[in-house]
């Protein structure tokens, strides 16, 4: 059976924007990581995927879904 190998690491322009990232704000966040390593993969979709729930149609207006997502963020004790 073959196993897939994945690079190790964030490619050139990805290892550039996070160094700006952590100049500017002074760490970066775990989700942020995550989204920039291979993103073609991963990080586009969702966060296409994220766009769609938090803008797109829904009973809720965009504050309310974004309070509620800044309120479960700090439950978890993760910047929003």
């Amino acid at each position: 059976m073959r196993f897939l190998t994945l690079e190790r690491g964030h490619g050139p322009a990805e290892r550039a924007r996070i160094a700006e990232l952590r100049e500017r704000d002074g760490y970066v966040s775990d989700i942020s990581l995550a989204l920039r390593y291979r993103p073609e993969l991963f990080g586009a979709p969702f966060s296409e995927l994220v766009q769609q729930v938090m803008k797109g149609p829904s009973a809720w207006a965009e504050g309310e879904r974004a309070l509620f997502a800044a309120f479960v963020s700090s439950l978890n004790q993760c910047p929003f």
